[in-house]
Protein backbone atom coordinates (compact mmCIF):
# COMPACT_ATOMS: atom_id res chain seq x y z
CA UNK A 1 0.00 0.00 0.00
CA UNK A 2 2.87 2.02 1.32
CA UNK A 3 4.32 1.93 -2.69
CA UNK A 4 1.53 2.54 -4.13
CA UNK A 5 0.66 5.69 -2.26
CA UNK A 6 4.69 7.04 -3.71
CA UNK A 7 3.64 5.74 -7.22
CA UNK A 8 0.69 7.94 -6.98
CA UNK A 9 2.33 11.25 -5.32
CA UNK A 10 4.80 10.75 -8.27
CA UNK A 11 2.58 10.48 -10.82
CA UNK A 12 0.19 13.53 -9.42
CA UNK A 13 2.75 15.66 -9.09
CA UNK A 14 4.44 15.24 -11.82
CA UNK A 15 0.86 15.60 -13.87
CA UNK A 16 0.99 19.58 -12.49
CA UNK A 17 1.80 21.45 -15.35
CA UNK A 18 4.54 23.85 -15.24
CA UNK A 19 3.67 27.41 -14.45
CA UNK A 20 5.33 30.50 -16.74
CA UNK A 21 9.12 31.07 -16.26
CA UNK A 22 10.40 33.47 -14.07
CA UNK A 23 11.47 36.33 -16.28
CA UNK A 24 15.04 37.07 -14.87
CA UNK A 25 16.88 39.52 -17.38
CA UNK A 26 20.13 38.83 -15.22
CA UNK A 27 19.84 35.30 -16.64
CA UNK A 28 20.47 36.29 -19.76
CA UNK A 29 23.94 36.33 -19.02
CA UNK A 30 26.55 33.33 -19.09
CA UNK A 31 24.81 30.26 -18.47
CA UNK A 32 21.90 31.87 -16.42
CA UNK A 33 20.73 31.42 -12.86
CA UNK A 34 22.48 28.65 -11.21
CA UNK A 35 21.36 26.01 -8.80
CA UNK A 36 23.42 24.77 -5.94
CA UNK A 37 21.93 21.24 -5.41
CA UNK A 38 19.58 21.91 -3.25
CA UNK A 39 16.86 20.22 -1.82
CA UNK A 40 13.49 21.77 -0.67
CA UNK A 41 14.57 21.21 3.26
CA UNK A 42 17.78 22.21 2.41
CA UNK A 43 16.63 25.42 0.94
CA UNK A 44 14.47 26.30 3.88
CA UNK A 45 18.21 26.17 5.84
CA UNK A 46 19.52 29.00 3.60
CA UNK A 47 20.58 26.28 1.28
CA UNK A 48 23.48 24.33 3.52
CA UNK A 49 24.27 20.35 3.37
CA UNK A 50 28.21 20.09 3.14
CA UNK A 51 28.00 18.88 6.32
CA UNK A 52 24.64 17.33 6.54
CA UNK A 53 24.34 13.43 6.66
CA UNK A 54 20.73 12.61 8.43
CA UNK A 55 20.10 9.97 6.75
CA UNK A 56 16.59 10.97 6.75
CA UNK A 57 16.97 13.32 4.16
CA UNK A 58 18.62 13.00 0.54
CA UNK A 59 21.61 15.09 0.10
CA UNK A 60 22.73 15.42 -3.25
CA UNK A 61 25.29 18.65 -2.29
CA UNK A 62 27.42 16.49 -0.60
CA UNK A 63 27.86 12.82 -2.21
CA UNK A 64 29.35 11.35 0.86
CA UNK A 65 26.09 11.75 2.85
CA UNK A 66 24.47 8.37 0.70
CA UNK A 67 26.92 6.61 3.22
CA UNK A 68 24.56 7.53 6.36
CA UNK A 69 21.59 5.68 5.15
CA UNK A 70 20.77 2.54 6.98
CA UNK A 71 20.21 -0.79 5.00
CA UNK A 72 16.64 -1.31 4.88
CA UNK A 73 15.70 2.51 3.77
CA UNK A 74 14.94 3.95 0.31
CA UNK A 75 14.19 7.33 -0.05
CA UNK A 76 12.20 9.23 -2.35
CA UNK A 77 12.70 13.28 -2.82
CA UNK A 78 10.75 15.72 -5.38
CA UNK A 79 10.29 19.45 -5.12
CA UNK A 80 8.28 21.65 -6.73
CA UNK A 81 8.27 25.59 -6.18
CA UNK A 82 5.92 29.16 -7.17
CA UNK A 83 8.04 32.65 -7.31
CA UNK A 84 6.54 35.68 -7.56
CA UNK A 85 9.20 38.29 -8.34
CA UNK A 86 9.07 42.50 -8.26
CA UNK A 87 11.99 43.96 -10.52
CA UNK A 88 12.77 47.88 -10.63
CA UNK A 89 14.76 49.44 -12.97
CA UNK A 90 14.59 53.31 -12.64
CA UNK A 91 11.49 54.39 -12.38
CA UNK A 92 10.19 51.12 -14.19
CA UNK A 93 8.51 48.58 -12.03
CA UNK A 94 7.37 44.89 -13.28
CA UNK A 95 5.65 41.99 -11.53
CA UNK A 96 5.73 38.28 -12.52
CA UNK A 97 5.44 34.51 -11.99
CA UNK A 98 6.77 31.36 -12.44
CA UNK A 99 7.31 27.73 -10.68
CA UNK A 100 7.10 23.64 -11.01
CA UNK A 101 8.84 21.02 -10.78
CA UNK A 102 12.52 21.69 -9.16
CA UNK A 103 13.93 18.12 -8.67
CA UNK A 104 13.53 14.61 -8.25
CA UNK A 105 15.71 12.18 -6.47
CA UNK A 106 16.06 9.08 -4.77
CA UNK A 107 18.20 7.22 -2.44
CA UNK A 108 19.10 3.46 -1.43
CA UNK A 109 21.49 1.29 0.33
CA UNK A 110 24.17 -1.17 -1.12
CA UNK A 111 25.17 -2.63 1.81
CA UNK A 112 25.92 -2.23 5.28
CA UNK A 113 28.23 0.48 4.70
CA UNK A 114 27.86 1.97 1.54
CA UNK A 115 24.68 3.87 0.00
CA UNK A 116 23.49 5.25 -3.74
CA UNK A 117 21.34 8.31 -5.09
CA UNK A 118 20.03 8.97 -8.72
CA UNK A 119 18.38 11.69 -9.84
CA UNK A 120 17.41 15.10 -11.90
CA UNK A 121 18.38 18.52 -11.02
CA UNK A 122 18.82 22.13 -12.72
CA UNK A 123 22.43 23.26 -13.03
CA UNK A 124 20.98 26.79 -14.12
CA UNK A 125 18.13 27.86 -15.80
CA UNK A 126 17.34 31.03 -18.12
CA UNK A 127 14.16 32.61 -18.43
CA UNK A 128 13.67 36.39 -19.82
CA UNK A 129 11.70 38.43 -22.35
CA UNK A 130 11.94 42.36 -21.95
CA UNK A 131 11.65 45.03 -24.98
CA UNK A 132 12.67 48.91 -25.51
CA UNK A 133 12.44 51.21 -28.95
CA UNK A 134 14.75 51.21 -31.82
CA UNK A 135 14.80 53.85 -34.60
CA UNK A 136 11.77 53.34 -36.46
CA UNK A 137 10.24 50.51 -34.39
CA UNK A 138 11.39 47.67 -31.38
CA UNK A 139 13.44 45.15 -30.52
CA UNK A 140 12.40 42.58 -27.93
CA UNK A 141 14.67 39.89 -26.14
CA UNK A 142 13.58 36.52 -25.29
CA UNK A 143 15.69 34.06 -23.57
CA UNK A 144 14.45 30.12 -22.56
CA UNK A 145 16.60 27.03 -21.33
CA UNK A 146 19.50 26.18 -19.06
CA UNK A 147 21.01 23.14 -18.21
CA UNK A 148 19.65 20.07 -16.55
CA UNK A 149 21.61 17.33 -13.98
CA UNK A 150 20.95 13.81 -14.31
CA UNK A 151 23.64 12.14 -11.47
CA UNK A 152 24.31 8.36 -10.22
CA UNK A 153 26.18 8.67 -7.03
CA UNK A 154 27.90 6.50 -4.60
CA UNK A 155 29.43 6.61 -1.13
CA UNK A 156 31.33 4.26 1.63
CA UNK A 157 31.79 5.01 5.09
CA UNK A 158 34.71 3.65 7.33
CA UNK A 159 34.16 4.68 10.53
CA UNK A 160 33.53 8.21 11.26
CA UNK A 161 34.77 8.71 7.97
CA UNK A 162 32.65 8.77 4.20
CA UNK A 163 33.48 9.44 0.59
CA UNK A 164 31.75 9.73 -2.10
CA UNK A 165 30.69 10.84 -5.80
CA UNK A 166 28.49 11.95 -8.59
CA UNK A 167 28.97 11.18 -12.25
CA UNK A 168 26.60 13.71 -13.94
CA UNK A 169 25.23 13.67 -17.28
CA UNK A 170 24.38 17.38 -18.16
CA UNK A 171 22.36 18.10 -20.80
CA UNK A 172 20.08 21.08 -22.18
CA UNK A 173 19.68 23.81 -24.51
CA UNK A 174 20.24 27.55 -24.00
CA UNK A 175 18.51 29.56 -26.78
CA UNK A 176 18.83 33.45 -26.75
CA UNK A 177 16.71 35.31 -29.31
CA UNK A 178 16.54 39.15 -30.50
CA UNK A 179 13.59 40.59 -32.55
CA UNK A 180 14.06 43.45 -34.96
CA UNK A 181 10.91 45.48 -35.21
CA UNK A 182 11.66 48.20 -37.82
CA UNK A 183 8.67 49.39 -39.88
CA UNK A 184 9.57 47.74 -42.93
CA UNK A 185 9.49 43.88 -41.36
CA UNK A 186 10.70 41.63 -38.42
CA UNK A 187 13.96 39.62 -38.25
CA UNK A 188 15.08 37.35 -35.45
CA UNK A 189 18.88 36.87 -34.79
CA UNK A 190 19.00 33.41 -32.43
CA UNK A 191 22.03 32.06 -30.48
CA UNK A 192 21.47 28.52 -29.03
CA UNK A 193 24.07 26.51 -27.29
CA UNK A 194 23.26 22.55 -27.13
CA UNK A 195 25.04 21.41 -23.76
CA UNK A 196 25.80 17.41 -23.72
CA UNK A 197 28.32 17.11 -21.52
CA UNK A 198 29.26 15.03 -18.07
CA UNK A 199 30.60 16.41 -14.75
CA UNK A 200 32.12 14.92 -11.17
CA UNK A 201 31.68 15.76 -7.78
CA UNK A 202 33.94 14.63 -5.34
CA UNK A 203 32.40 14.59 -1.58
CA UNK A 204 34.00 13.52 2.27
CA UNK A 205 32.09 14.19 5.77
CA UNK A 206 33.90 13.11 9.11
CA UNK A 207 31.34 12.74 11.67
CA UNK A 208 32.25 12.92 16.11
CA UNK A 209 30.85 13.15 18.89
CA UNK A 210 31.20 15.34 21.78
CA UNK A 211 28.98 13.36 24.37
CA UNK A 212 26.58 10.80 23.29
CA UNK A 213 23.87 13.08 22.69
CA UNK A 214 26.39 16.09 21.00
CA UNK A 215 27.99 15.86 17.46
CA UNK A 216 29.33 17.50 14.78
CA UNK A 217 30.03 16.84 11.16
CA UNK A 218 32.19 18.54 8.69
CA UNK A 219 31.96 18.46 5.02
CA UNK A 220 33.30 18.88 1.84
CA UNK A 221 33.09 18.76 -1.37
CA UNK A 222 35.35 19.33 -4.88
CA UNK A 223 34.55 19.57 -8.58
CA UNK A 224 37.40 20.22 -11.51
CA UNK A 225 37.47 22.84 -13.78
CA UNK A 226 36.33 21.24 -17.25
CA UNK A 227 35.60 22.44 -20.74
CA UNK A 228 31.77 22.36 -21.61
CA UNK A 229 30.88 19.90 -24.77
CA UNK A 230 28.24 20.17 -27.46
CA UNK A 231 27.94 23.24 -29.97
CA UNK A 232 27.04 26.86 -30.34
CA UNK A 233 25.17 28.29 -32.96
CA UNK A 234 23.56 31.41 -34.72
CA UNK A 235 20.86 32.19 -37.19
CA UNK A 236 19.48 34.78 -38.73
CA UNK A 237 15.40 34.71 -40.36
CA UNK A 238 13.62 36.91 -41.83
CA UNK A 239 9.92 36.59 -40.51
CA UNK A 240 7.76 35.61 -42.94
CA UNK A 241 5.41 33.09 -43.99
CA UNK A 242 7.97 31.40 -46.43
CA UNK A 243 11.27 32.23 -44.89
CA UNK A 244 13.61 29.57 -42.89
CA UNK A 245 16.41 30.10 -40.29
CA UNK A 246 19.62 30.57 -41.93
CA UNK A 247 22.60 29.34 -39.92
CA UNK A 248 25.70 32.34 -40.27
CA UNK A 249 27.58 30.84 -37.26
CA UNK A 250 28.96 27.89 -35.58
CA UNK A 251 31.50 26.56 -32.92
CA UNK A 252 32.26 23.83 -30.58
CA UNK A 253 32.01 24.43 -26.96
CA UNK A 254 35.26 22.41 -26.51
CA UNK A 255 38.02 24.58 -25.75
CA UNK A 256 36.02 27.61 -25.72
CA UNK A 257 33.22 27.05 -22.75
CA UNK A 258 33.96 25.88 -19.51
CA UNK A 259 33.10 25.17 -15.74
CA UNK A 260 34.97 26.24 -13.39
CA UNK A 261 36.67 24.68 -10.52
CA UNK A 262 34.43 24.57 -7.86
CA UNK A 263 34.77 24.19 -3.38
CA UNK A 264 32.01 23.61 -0.86
CA UNK A 265 33.18 22.96 3.03
CA UNK A 266 30.83 23.03 5.81
CA UNK A 267 30.40 22.19 9.74
CA UNK A 268 27.25 21.20 11.70
CA UNK A 269 26.34 20.76 14.89
CA UNK A 270 23.30 18.54 16.08
CA UNK A 271 21.96 18.08 19.61
CA UNK A 272 19.52 14.81 19.74
CA UNK A 273 17.94 13.56 23.00
CA UNK A 274 14.43 14.52 23.46
CA UNK A 275 14.63 17.11 21.39
CA UNK A 276 16.84 17.66 18.21
CA UNK A 277 18.51 20.93 17.20
CA UNK A 278 20.77 21.00 14.22
CA UNK A 279 22.64 24.23 13.13
CA UNK A 280 25.07 24.34 9.94
CA UNK A 281 27.72 27.18 8.37
CA UNK A 282 28.39 26.83 4.83
CA UNK A 283 31.01 28.41 2.07
CA UNK A 284 31.26 27.64 -1.58
CA UNK A 285 33.93 29.05 -3.97
CA UNK A 286 33.36 28.29 -7.56
CA UNK A 287 36.88 29.66 -9.94
CA UNK A 288 34.33 31.25 -12.52
CA UNK A 289 37.03 34.29 -13.52
CA UNK A 290 39.34 31.68 -15.07
CA UNK A 291 36.36 29.76 -16.98
CA UNK A 292 36.79 30.85 -20.45
CA UNK A 293 33.16 31.96 -22.61
CA UNK A 294 34.34 32.42 -26.20
CA UNK A 295 32.68 34.84 -28.51
CA UNK A 296 31.15 33.40 -31.43
CA UNK A 297 32.11 34.72 -35.22
CA UNK A 298 30.23 34.49 -38.34
CA UNK A 299 31.17 31.91 -41.22
CA UNK A 300 31.94 34.08 -43.57
CA UNK A 301 33.29 37.24 -41.99
CA UNK A 302 35.84 35.41 -39.40
CA UNK A 303 36.12 39.02 -38.03
CA UNK A 304 32.38 39.74 -37.49
CA UNK A 305 31.20 38.94 -33.90
CA UNK A 306 28.04 37.05 -34.05
CA UNK A 307 27.44 36.38 -30.43
CA UNK A 308 29.57 38.34 -27.67
CA UNK A 309 31.92 36.85 -24.98
CA UNK A 310 31.61 36.97 -20.92
CA UNK A 311 34.15 37.85 -18.47
CA UNK A 312 33.15 36.05 -14.92
CA UNK A 313 33.43 36.57 -11.53
CA UNK A 314 34.51 34.22 -9.04
CA UNK A 315 31.70 33.09 -7.00
CA UNK A 316 31.18 32.82 -3.61
CA UNK A 317 28.27 32.15 -1.17
CA UNK A 318 27.86 31.86 2.29
CA UNK A 319 24.98 30.04 4.33
CA UNK A 320 23.64 29.17 7.58
CA UNK A 321 20.96 27.36 8.74
CA UNK A 322 19.19 26.17 11.58
CA UNK A 323 16.50 22.91 12.28
CA UNK A 324 14.48 22.38 15.52
CA UNK A 325 12.31 19.07 16.55
CA UNK A 326 10.94 20.35 20.25
CA UNK A 327 9.94 16.35 21.33
CA UNK A 328 10.90 13.52 18.98
CA UNK A 329 8.48 11.47 20.59
CA UNK A 330 5.99 14.33 21.54
CA UNK A 331 2.73 15.35 20.06
CA UNK A 332 1.96 16.40 16.31
CA UNK A 333 3.01 19.79 16.63
CA UNK A 334 6.24 18.98 19.00
CA UNK A 335 7.17 16.25 16.11
CA UNK A 336 7.58 18.83 13.49
CA UNK A 337 11.06 20.33 12.23
CA UNK A 338 10.98 24.26 12.58
CA UNK A 339 13.67 25.68 10.08
CA UNK A 340 15.48 29.26 9.73
CA UNK A 341 18.12 30.23 6.90
CA UNK A 342 20.27 33.30 5.70
CA UNK A 343 22.68 33.34 2.62
CA UNK A 344 24.76 35.79 0.80
CA UNK A 345 26.08 34.91 -2.67
CA UNK A 346 28.32 37.22 -4.59
CA UNK A 347 27.76 36.14 -8.03
CA UNK A 348 29.32 34.66 -11.00
CA UNK A 349 28.31 37.56 -13.71
CA UNK A 350 30.43 40.74 -14.62
CA UNK A 351 28.06 42.96 -16.49
CA UNK A 352 29.75 45.66 -18.04
CA UNK A 353 32.42 45.84 -15.19
CA UNK A 354 29.00 45.28 -12.40
CA UNK A 355 28.84 42.44 -9.95
CA UNK A 356 25.76 40.82 -9.09
CA UNK A 357 24.98 39.94 -5.25
CA UNK A 358 22.20 38.07 -4.17
CA UNK A 359 20.77 37.79 -0.69
CA UNK A 360 17.73 36.28 1.47
CA UNK A 361 16.16 34.66 4.35
CA UNK A 362 14.50 31.52 4.38
CA UNK A 363 11.94 29.50 6.77
CA UNK A 364 9.78 26.25 6.58
CA UNK A 365 8.34 23.33 8.31
CA UNK A 366 8.95 19.81 7.96
CA UNK A 367 5.18 18.16 8.75
CA UNK A 368 5.35 14.02 9.70
CA UNK A 369 2.65 12.05 7.88
CA UNK A 370 0.86 9.83 10.65
CA UNK A 371 1.62 6.26 9.29
CA UNK A 372 5.32 6.87 8.77
CA UNK A 373 8.58 8.79 8.41
CA UNK A 374 7.50 10.77 5.45
CA UNK A 375 7.90 14.33 5.64
CA UNK A 376 6.07 17.05 3.93
CA UNK A 377 8.63 20.32 3.49
CA UNK A 378 6.92 23.51 3.54
CA UNK A 379 8.69 26.76 3.00
CA UNK A 380 9.15 30.05 2.18
CA UNK A 381 11.98 32.52 0.76
CA UNK A 382 12.69 35.51 0.06
CA UNK A 383 15.42 36.80 -1.89
CA UNK A 384 17.22 40.35 -3.66
CA UNK A 385 19.35 39.93 -6.52
CA UNK A 386 21.02 43.70 -7.87
CA UNK A 387 24.43 44.43 -9.63
CA UNK A 388 27.09 46.73 -7.50
CA UNK A 389 28.62 49.38 -7.89
CA UNK A 390 25.29 50.24 -10.96
CA UNK A 391 22.45 49.01 -9.15
CA UNK A 392 21.25 48.18 -12.89
CA UNK A 393 18.23 46.20 -12.23
CA UNK A 394 16.58 45.49 -8.45
CA UNK A 395 14.62 42.15 -8.29
CA UNK A 396 12.99 40.64 -5.58
CA UNK A 397 11.69 37.14 -5.25
CA UNK A 398 9.22 35.64 -2.94
CA UNK A 399 9.06 31.43 -3.39
CA UNK A 400 7.16 29.70 -2.00
CA UNK A 401 8.73 25.71 -1.77
CA UNK A 402 6.93 22.31 -1.12
CA UNK A 403 8.98 18.82 -1.38
CA UNK A 404 7.80 15.26 -0.34
CA UNK A 405 10.51 13.26 0.84
CA UNK A 406 9.41 9.11 1.15
CA UNK A 407 10.79 7.68 3.99
CA UNK A 408 10.12 3.80 3.22
CA UNK A 409 11.27 0.14 4.74
CA UNK A 410 11.46 -1.70 1.65
CA UNK A 411 14.19 -4.23 2.26
CA UNK A 412 13.00 -5.37 5.54
CA UNK A 413 11.68 -9.13 5.28
CA UNK A 414 9.01 -9.37 7.51
CA UNK A 415 8.92 -13.19 9.55
CA UNK A 416 6.49 -16.04 8.53
CA UNK A 417 4.66 -17.19 11.60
Amino acid sequence: MNRLKLIFAIVLLAAVPALAQVQTPYSMYGYGILGDRATSMQRQMGGVGYAMNSGRQINVMNPASYAAIDSLTFLFDMGADLSLIWSEEGSAKEHATGGGLDYITMQFPICKFMGGSVGLLPYSSVGYAFGNDIAHGTMENQGSGGINELYLGVAGKVGGFSIGANISYNFGNIVNDVFANPSSGSTKFEHVMKIRDWNVVIGAQYSGRFTRFDRFVVGATYSPKKTLLGRSFATIQELTQESVPTQVAEMSLKGNYYTPNSIGAGISYTHERTSRLNIEFDYTWQGWKDAKYSPLYATDKPDVVVFQGMDFNNRSRYALGAEFVPKIRGGYGQRMAYRLGAYYTDDYLNIQGNGVREYGVTAGFGFPTPEGKTVINLGLEWKMRQAHPQTLLKENYLNVTLGINFNEVWFFKRKIR
